[in-house]
């Protein structure tokens, strides 16, 4: 956005400079993207803030105590701020994103300090403690837990600092911005928040339950947790097969790399033959704009084409290629169509008027960067290696139509490597031998009739320009007018071309291209209607046969879109268990229990199953997005359950059994495990329901973590008491 607007206070200046009818005008503005997708994370930002400060007063009971908790938001986000501009963290859709992620734990600490605080000074009420004594204390008791589960949080974020190539640049600013806040808040909980609280929490003898929300919520645990713990065995069979459910509804979920960014703009790559001109391709252009502009006036707002490879070779296209970028209007003015895909469907549809191209449909940020990283403008590209040209593309001759025939492929098309003329010239050399002429008198004189060749340089001024010596057109524009030429020769005659060479005109390949020091040839296509991980399932069952058959030396590689996904899925398969072996290890040394540790790892598969039932109940495909949002539903999950199991050890190091102890911590922690589950997901909701620009990366990661703490935090409530009652009592208690 920078570099924009300095090129864009740049253009009055340069304006000036040029001659009368000549106009500066954009047609492609990225930053117009950008500010909206800022916009959505903003909007969403200060709506999760208000949410959280009401859910707040309504559970605490208390507007002092939470208008503690909620001065907290403005200091952590501040604090965040100085962090991502020291650490060169630019505020964009996925740094934004992740303080919206964030918003509802970074006062999750601030919570549980306040509302302890809030409860020793109503249990202290007429002691002879001081009010700064009794905050001290407060934050004694619940320092340790607080810190290691904002610590284990943290870690849990680890992994996305080790993703690769596109998706580590898109969710590494996430990660870090989540950590930055994290930190933050911890750092603020520990100080600025105890000393307020202290100074204005009420110091008045009072009961919990006098709220009538936590009254309500009381009324419903406290029954639950009486019949699951006198049920106990029941209980964990019903928590198993909620598991078992869970599980199998992943089987019905679809996978892709990333959902797609509504850019508001769509790019059309249109391919013809390698024959085809430089100016028959722009008038081919000239009249797709125009028509595409008549028959959408209410939904294309600009139509550009770019042809060929520019000065700047940053895309290698030929003549023969042209990206057209179209600009949408706003889609409440839209009257043939109601979304994208449906306009997309429409725009073909008037492209087939055109004969002899062939389209593919992306966007024109999202064609760049798939170029860009892999060189592949598609969904799906089937790379075919192998040494002889002709057998590549005969087998992808036989790719291509099965993988048309399979539900949701688009715009398959082989990669262009024929199709191309040109003239070959065979010397001769027993001719040119008898007329003593060499070879390299034949490549000169071909050299300067048909290519031109530069005589010398003619200044301009302060600008070069080559002076190039070439046979006028109509002396080359065939092989007889080659013939013809004469060629000079030391005896002191001419010599025809046509008696020393064979002039011919023959089929060639337009290009070979390389990958991994072997030849390589690309079936494309597109996706549309379903997720990329099931036709890339079904292409490779139907595929299968064909690539069995290819000859020794031969192999498919599958690019594109996919190639992305596994590499990130891969990645995060590695890193996942390592970081959750290093919470598992930082909660054996915070509770100093390996018993205790196991009973909240084991919670963690529970917080998985609310992810899945929301990805299965709003069809939301499992991307890497999807899979981040399951990496932050562990760490809240571990979180709460750490601060329950932690208060339960204490209660049984001061004497109390299991079950007393399990029943008491439950009516002392419900209230903040309540008010740290709903201020997380109260703080998501406004990207759960938004629509603007950028939500669509959002809303699966969103998603996941709703729906992970709603389970998370029935299960916490109800199967996590019962297991730890299982774990400590002796089997004679038990029975």
């Amino acid at each position: 956005k920078v570099v924009v607007d300095r090129v864009k206070a740049e253009i009055p200046r340069i304006q000036k400079t040029l001659p009368p009818g000549v106009k500066i005008s954009p047609w492609y503005d990225r930053t117009d993207l950008i500010q909206a997708c800022i916009r959505t994370v903003s909007s969403a930002l200060v709506q999760g803030g208000i949410f959280i400060i009401v859910i707040l007063f309504l559970l605490l009971w208390d507007l002092r105590a939470a208008l503690t908790v909620a001065l907290s938001l403005p200091l952590t986000a501040a604090v965040t701020f100085l962090l991502m501009d020291y650490s060169g963290v630019t505020a964009n859709l996925m740094s934004l994103g992740g303080l919206v992620i964030a918003v509802g734990m970074v006062v999750d600490a601030s919570i549980i300090v306040v509302e302890n605080i809030a409860r020793h000074m109503g249990e202290k009420a007429l002691a002879s403690h001081t009010r700064h004594q009794v905050a001290y204390d407060a934050v004694r008791e619940v320092a340790r837990p607080v810190i290691f589960s904002i610590f284990i949080i943290v870690v849990v974020f680890v992994p996305l600092f080790t993703l690769e190539s596109l998706e580590g640049k898109m969710f590494r600013p996430l990660a870090l911005t989540i950590c930055f806040a994290l930190l933050s808040s911890l750092a603020v909980s520990l100080t600025i928040v105890p000393v307020l609280a202290s100074m204005i929490t009420r110091r008045v003898k009072r009961d919990a339950h006098e709220n009538p929300l936590v009254r309500f919520f009381h009324a419903i645990h406290a029954p639950a947790l009486a019949l699951a713990i006198k049920g106990r065995w029941i209980t964990i069979a019903v928590a198993a097969a909620l598991l078992v459910a869970g599980v199998s509804m992943l089987s019905h979920v679809g996978t892709e790399f990333l959902p797609d960014l509504d850019e508001g703009a769509i790019a059309v790559n249109i391919v013809r033959l390698p024959t085809a001109s430089l100016e028959g391709s722009v008038a081919q252009s000239r009249h797709i704009e125009r028509r595409l502009l008549e028959a959408f006036p209410d939904e294309i707002l600009t139509v550009v084409s770019k042809t060929g490879r520019a000065e700047i070779s940053e895309d290698p296209m030929g003549p023969e290629q042209t990206d057209l970028i179209i600009t949408l209007h706003p889609r409440k003015q839209w009257t043939r169509a109601d979304n994208r895909d449906r306009l997309v469907a429409l725009i073909e549809k008037e492209l087939k008027a055109f004969p002899g191209i062939r389209p593919a449909f992306s966007q024109p940020i999202a064609l760049r960067v798939n170029e860009l990283i892999s060189g592949i403008k598609s969904d799906v590209a089937i790379k075919i290696f192998g040494d002889d040209i002709d057998t590549l593309l005969a087998a992808a001759d036989e790719i291509a139509p099965m993988l048309s025939g399979i539900p949701g492929a688009a715009d398959v098309a082989i990669e262009q490597v024929s199709g191309f003329s040109q003239i070959d010239v065979a010397l001769d050399r027993q001719t040119m031998a008898r007329h003593q002429i060499s070879a390299e008198a034949i490549n000169d004189l071909v050299t300067v009739a048909v290519g031109g060749k530069t005589a010398t340089v003619l200044y301009e001024g302060q600008r070069p320009r080559d002076v190039v010596v070439r046979l006028p057109a109509e002396y080359r524009q065939d092989i007889a007018d080659l013939q013809n030429l004469l060629v000079p020769s030391p005896l002191g005659y001419s010599v025809p071309l046509g008696d020393l060479t064979d002039i011919r005109q023959v089929d060639a390949w337009a290009r070979i291209n390389r990958q991994d020091s072997q030849r390589r040839l690309l079936v494309e296509c597109n996706v549309r209607g379903r997720d990329i991980g099931s036709f890339v399932a079904e292409a490779r069952t139907r595929l299968a046969p064909i690539e069995e058959d290819l000859p020794e030396g031969y192999r498919l590689v599958w690019g594109g879109q996919f190639e992305n996904q596994q590499r990130a899925m891969r990645r995060l398969m590695f890193v996942v268990p390592v970081a959750l072996a290093l919470i598992f290890l930082m909660l054996m040394t915070a509770l100093s229990s390996v018993k205790s540790a196991v009973l909240i790892m084991i919670n963690l598969p529970f917080a998985v199953i609310g992810g899945i039932a929301a990805m299965y109940l709003l069809h939301i495909n499992l991307s890497v997005a999807a899979t981040i949002g399951f990496i932050a539903v562990l760490g809240v999950a571990v979180e709460d359950a750490l601060v329950l199991i932690s208060f339960c050890d204490q209660l049984c190091d001061s004497g109390l059994a299991a079950k007393d102890a399990v029943l008491e911590a439950c009516r002392l922690r419900i209230r903040p495990l309540v008010m740290t589950t709903l201020t997380t997901l109260l703080g998501l909701l406004p990207m759960l329901y938004a629509t603007g620009a950028g939500s669509e990366i959002q809303k699966p990661l969103v998603a996941v973590i709703f729906g992970g703490l709603i389970t998370s935090l029935i299960l916490e409530l109800i199967v996590l008491p019962v297991l730890y009652i299982l774990a400590n009592e002796t089997p004679a208690i038990i029975k």
